[in-house]
């Protein structure tokens, strides 16, 4: 049975191509997925379908209206539904979160926009705040797509090898995989590390593996204290 997904924001138009191509268009192709849009502005009311007004004691911008925001999630809500919003406040995406999301049979996705949502969507609906970084977009539609690419990964049948989730970068949280190479061998001089055109498997993993230590030490010193 496919993995059933809706995604939920003001504009749908957003994700035509992210959800038509490579990976996640194969998956749905399969049905190993099912990915669909509800426009929010469909559940506003009155002539100009209002969506977002300004902020109850002031401050920038404006703020999207707990009406259609709730209208929207509970016209595809169901008891197994596990409805997310997009948020910088939320708790930081990781390998192991998004291995645990792909185990959901049905996952509402809330893209916010402008200032975000009344606090009460998220009070009343909303199951699980995530974000993708520290920092902050003018939407919650990017992190939706990594989201959910990043999610897709881990349902069986998504990638051609199913081990893939489990070795690359951030399979462990403090861990990175090594340098990959390809054709051709030798390349402005550059050569292929010997050690990966040995065929000797054993030797391969234990380079990579400390190949992949070197680089977190490095780049990632904050993960590299967590390691330790």
């Amino acid at each position: 049975m496919a993995k059933q997904f809706h995604v939920l924001s003001l504009f749908p138009e957003y994700f035509s191509s992210p959800f038509s191509v490579s990976i996640l268009r194969r998956a749905q192709e399969k049905n190993l997925l099912s990915i669909e849009q509800v426009n929010i502005r469909d559940f506003a009311i009155g002539k100009h379908k209002k969506v977002d007004d300004r902020p109850f004691g002031g401050g920038p911008g404006m703020v999207m209206m707990p009406g259609p925001c709730i209208d929207a999630i509970r016209s595809v809500k169901t008891p197994q539904s596990k409805t997310i919003y997009l948020s910088p406040q939320g708790s930081l995406l990781n390998a192991k979160k998004c291995e645990e999301l792909a185990k959901e049979d049905h996952l509402i996705f809330v893209a916010g926009h402008y200032e975000g949502i009344d606090q009460r969507v998220i009070d009343e609906e909303v199951d699980e705040e995530i974000s993708i970084g520290n920092y902050v977009l003018p939407s919650g539609c990017a992190p939706t797509v990594v989201l959910i690419e990043a999610i897709a990964r881990f349902i069986p049948g998504v990638l051609g090898n199913e081990d893939g989730p489990y070795e690359d970068s951030f399979a462990g949280e403090t861990a990175f995989e090594g340098p990959q190479y390809t054709r051709p061998q030798e390349y402005e001089g550059l050569q292929v590390p010997e050690v990966l055109l040995s065929g000797h498997q054993k030797n391969i993993q234990q380079w990579r593996k400390e190949q992949g230590a070197v680089k977190l030490r490095k780049m990632r010193p904050d993960l590299w204290k967590i390691k330790e």
